[in-house]
C-alpha cells in the first residue's frame, strides 16, 4: 500500500464543518456551489451554514442526534448537512425515491429525531402526503410536542418551501430558533465534534428486503474528499458538474473534494440534458462527473450536444461497459475518459483512474485505488488471496472504510472482516500488484448455463458492442434442457428498431452458444434504485413463445 500524502493525512484530522471553515477563509469570493439557478460563494455558504445550526440547536438538536433529510437536490439541503456537522449531529440522508415501506423503515430504524422535507419539487415529490399516508396521526398534528407510536425518537418535522403548509413547523419557523442561539455556542460545537464521530447516514439499497444504513465518519469523508481533489489536480479554477443526488455518495463525494480544493460544484433539482449543457458552456465545467450511461447517452443524444461549447471539459466520468464507454470518448474527444470503483461502505469511489495512466486502459480498468486504500482479489469460498491477474472477491482496505452498519452487528461482522481491517465488497474482479482493480460483475450475479459459469457482464458487454445497443442488463432463467439460460432485457440507441431475433443473430459465431441469450426484451425504462439499475426486480417470466432458437437462427441464414 502506498501511504497517503501528508495533505490527505491532514484532512483526516478535519471535519466537514472545518474544512469548509477553511474553504472560506481561502477562497471566500469564489463560487462553492449552484444549484440549478441558486448560488452561493464559501464565505456566503459557510455563513448560511453557521445560521442554520444556530437554528438547529434551538430546535434543540443536541451532538450524536440523528437528523433525517428528506428533499430534491436544493440550497436548503446543502445548508443542512453542514449545519448538522458543525454542532456533532449526523445526517441521514433519505433517498427521495423511496416508497412508503422504506421510507416508514427508514425513519423508524435510524432513530430520527428532527426529520426534514421539502416542497421544492411539488407537485412531482409530495413527502407531506406520504408521511400522512404512513403516520395518520400527522394528518392532525398542529406542530406541538410530537408522539408517534411507530417512531418513538421521532420530536418534529419541519416541511420548507412548500406554499400549502399551515400547521406543520416551517422554514420561517425553524430559522427563528436561531436567534436564541449565540455564534460562540457554534464555534465550541465545532471545536468538540471529532474526526471519528459520524457525518452521514447513508441507505445502501440492493437486494435484501430492507436498506441497510452506512454510517460514514468526518475522517473518511474528508481524507477521499482529499485524496480525490489531488487526483485530478483540483483547484478554485475547475467547476465539476454533478447532476446527481445529495442522498448519494456520488455527490456527496465531489462535494468533499471541492471544499478540499476551492472548486465549485454546480447540481439540479431534475436533471434535464438541454440544461446542463447549457450550464456546462457558461460555467466552464472541467469536470463532467455524469457517472452512469442514463445521464451521459441523454446528454450526447440531445440536439444542443454539437452546438454547445465544452472545450474546458478536462475529464469526464461515468462507468459501464467497455465498448460503451469508448463510444463516450469518441464523443468528448478532448476530455480525458474516467473510470472508477467503489461502493457506498468504501465512502464512495475509492478507486479513479489515474490521468498519468494510458488512456486506453481507461475503458478496460476501473482505476487504481487512492494513496492509503488497500485492494486484494480472493477465493470468495475459501477466503484466501488470489494472485495478480485472477478473478476473485474484491477486498477493500485502508482509511476509506465506513463504520459498520447502524444497529446490524452480524451484517457488520460479515462486511468488515479481518478485525474490520477488509470490507467484503461482494464484486469480482482482477487487482493488480500495483492497486489497479478491474471490476468483472457481481459475486451473485452469476448465471450457471449447462453447468458453466458464466459472468453476466461479460454478455452485457457483448451486447453493448452493437452500434443500436445503449444498454444492456442480463438475468438468468431456468430452462428445462441447460438448467439455466441467459435472459436480456436491451434499451435501443433512439431511432434504432433491433428486434429482440436480431439481437441473438448478433451473437451467433460470436460468443460461445451456450452464452447466448434464449430471451431478449426491448426496454425504454428500467427499475432504478438511485441511480443505478435494479436487477433483481427485472422480471424472470418469460412465455415460451418468447424463446429464441439460436441453432434455429443459424440455419435459417
Amino acid at each position: 500500500m502506498t501511504e497517503p500524502s501528508e495533505t490527505v493525512s491532514a484532512a483526516g484530522e478535519e471535519t466537514a464543518a472545518t474544512m469548509l471553515a477553511r474553504a472560506a477563509r481561502d477562497w471566500p469570493d469564489t463560487t462553492a456551489i449552484i444549484v440549478d439557478d441558486a448560488r452561493l460563494t464559501w464565505a456566503e455558504l459557510y455563513a448560511e451554514a453557521r445560521q442554520w445550526a444556530r437554528a438547529l440547536r434551538g430546535a434543540g438538536v443536541a451532538p450524536g442526534a440523528h437528523v433525517g433529510v428528506l428533499m430534491p437536490n436544493c440550497m436548503d439541503y446543502v445548508r443542512l448537512f453542514y449545519a448538522t456537522g458543525m454542532i456533532g449531529a449526523v445526517t441521514l440522508t433519505i433517498n427521495a425515491r423511496f416508497k412508503d415501506d422504506d421510507l416508514a423503515y427508514a425513519v423508524h430504524h435510524s432513530d430520527m429525531d428532527l426529520l426534514f422535507i421539502g416542497g421544492h419539487a411539488l407537485p412531482h415529490m409530495d413527502f407531506h402526503a406520504m408521511l400522512t399516508r404512513i403516520y395518520p396521526d400527522l394528518d392532525i398534528w398542529n406542530g406541538g410536542p410530537l408522539d408517534l407510536e411507530e417512531a418513538p425518537r421521532l420530536r418534529a418535522v419541519y416541511n420548507l418551501a412548500d406554499p400549502r403548509e399551515t400547521t406543520w413547523p416551517t422554514r420561517e419557523t425553524f430559522l427563528a430558533g436561531a436567534d436564541s442561539v449565540p455564534d460562540a455556542r457554534i464555534d465550541a460545537l465545532i471545536a468538540s465534534t471529532a474526526p471519528d464521530d459520524h457525518a452521514l447516514m447513508m441507505y445502501s439499497s440492493g437486494t435484501t428486503a430492507h436498506p441497510k444504513a452506512c454510517m460514514i465518519t468526518h475522517r473518511t469523508l474528508s481524507m477521499i474528499g482529499q485524496s480525490f481533489a489531488e487526483r485530478f489536480e483540483l483547484s478554485p479554477a475547475d467547476s465539476v458538474m454533478n447532476p446527481l443526488p445529495f442522498f448519494h455518495m456520488s455527490t456527496m463525494l465531489p462535494m468533499a473534494a471541492c471544499r478540499a480544493s476551492g472548486a465549485t460544484q454546480i447540481c439540479t433539482a431534475h436533471f434535464e440534458p438541454g440544461r446542463t449543457l447549457e450550464q456546462m458552456e457558461a460555467e466552464k465545467v472541467s469536470f463532467g462527473y455524469l457517472s452512469f450511461p442514463t445521464l451521459v447517452n441523454q446528454v450526447i443524444q440531445h440536439p444542443d450536444f454539437k452546438t454547445r461549447d465544452l472545450s474546458s471539459l478536462r475529464f469526464l466520468h461515468t462507468v459501464g461497459p467497455a465498448d460503451l464507454m469508448e463510444k463516450y470518448t469518441r464523443a468528448f474527444p478532448a476530455a480525458q475518459y474516467i473510470n472508477a470503483y467503489g461502493l457506498t461502505e468504501a465512502t464512495g469511489v475509492c478507486c479513479f483512474t489515474d490521468p498519468r495512466d494510458p488512456p486506453a486502459e481507461a475503458t478496460q480498468v476501473s482505476g487504481r485505488v487512492f494513496d492509503g486504500v488497500l485492494a486484494k482479489a480472493v477465493d470468495p469460498t475459501t477466503g484466501k488471496d488470489v494472485g495478480p491477474g485472477e478473478r476473485g472477491e474484491i477486498w477493500i482496505g485502508g482509511f476509506c472504510l465506513f463504520d459498520g452498519y447502524y444497529k446490524d452487528t452480524d451484517k457488520t461482522a460479515e462486511t468488515l472482516v479481518d478485525d474490520g481491517k477488509w470490507l467484503r465488497t461482494g464484486d469480482m474482479g482482477y487487482v493488480s500488484t500495483d492497486g489497479h482493480i478491474t471490476y468483472d460483475g457481481r459475486l451473485k450475479d452469476m448465471l450457471k448455463i449447462g453447468g458453466e459459469n458464466v459472468a453476466a457482464l461479460e454478455i452485457e458487454t457483448f451486447l453493448c458492442s452493437h452500434p443500436d445497443i445503449q444498454i444492456a442488463q442480463v438475468i438468468g432463467v431456468e430452462d428445462d434442457h441447460l438448467f439455466e439460460v441467459a435472459a436480456a432485457y436491451v434499451e435501443l440507441i433512439p431511432g434504432s428498431t433491433l428486434t429482440p431475433e436480431e439481437v441473438v443473430d448478433h451473437c451467433i459465431d460470436q460468443i460461445a452458444s451456450y452464452k447466448i441469450p434464449r430471451y431478449v426484451r426491448i426496454v425504454d425504462a428500467w427499475p432504478m434504485s438511485t441511480t443505478k439499475i435494479q436487477k433483481f426486480k427485472l422480471s424472470r417470466d418469460f412465455s415460451r413463445e418468447e424463446k429464441i432458437d439460436p441453432k434455429s437462427r443459424a440455419r435459417a441464414s
